[in-house]
């Protein structure tokens, strides 16, 4: 599903990724962790070719990336879906109409569209929300339907870029509840995250990053509690 061939991405003289391999299988749930500036953004960047390797091969549901032309990517990204930790709602557009959007960009008809989105917010748990306007909606609330957006259009891969770090434990919960639920559908996910006790918990497969390179590959837990303490870290790679 995502293969990464010692890939290296080099910012001026900052390593960004440096002869980094990983195969990551289709439904694979992959927890990325890592200091601040190890390469995690590095990594979904390059998924998502917003930026391009210096070299190495990476492929994504069987499409070479780093051979793509600009005129290719729409294709590669109509089949990831993205969640971030800020939501990133739009906040005139209803629950509905949020949700709604990311078919219409894709020329969907309004037939698909009625009978797609009640069923996606029913499975994401907000059916009667549709109604409402982002700010009428708690943390959690808006998460599950930035969730709803992200897969929408059935996505092959789901990217989480620290989808629980807005949110109090018990709603982080649910929400990792909620995307285990979404990985057992066959979703691939790709997941950031700083948050040691939701590794810990899940027991998933976790690559972390250290200054460029993958350093571990594994399922168990987060790792870092005698190395790199990093609970309180913000996301910023770059």
């Amino acid at each position: 599903m995502i293969t990464f061939d010692n890939v290296t991405k080099i910012y001026n003289t900052n390593v960004g990724l440096e002869n980094a391999s990983v195969n990551i299988d289709k439904g694979d749930f992959v927890f990325l962790v890592g200091p601040s500036g190890a390469g995690k953004s590095t990594f979904i960047k390059l998924i998502l070719k917003e930026i391009d390797a210096d070299a190495g091969s990476i492929i994504v549901d069987g499409d070479e990336v780093t051979a793509m032309s600009n005129r290719e990517i729409p294709d590669l990204r109509r089949k990831i879906g993205i969640v971030f930790q800020d939501f990133r709602l739009l906040p005139k557009k209803t629950v509905y109409e949020n949700v709604a959007f990311a078919m219409e960009i894709l020329h969907r008809t309004k037939r698909q569209i009625r009978k797609k989105v009640p069923q996606v917010l029913s499975l994401v748990g907000i059916s009667d929300k549709a109604d409402k306007y982002p700010d009428e909606l708690s943390a959690g609330e808006q998460q599950r339907v930035a969730i709803a957006r992200a897969i929408i259009n059935n996505p092959t891969v789901l990217i989480a870029d620290e989808p629980t770090g807005n949110l109090d434990p018990d709603t982080a919960n649910d929400i990792m509840d909620l995307l285990n639920q979404i990985n057992m559908t066959g979703t691939t996910i790709v997941m950031v995250t700083h948050a040691k006790d939701i590794v810990d918990r899940m027991q998933k497969r976790v690559v972390a990053i250290e200054s460029g390179h993958i350093v571990r590959d594994e399922f168990g837990q987060y790792g870092y509690e005698e190395e790199n303490d990093i609970r309180e870290e913000v996301f910023d790679d770059e």
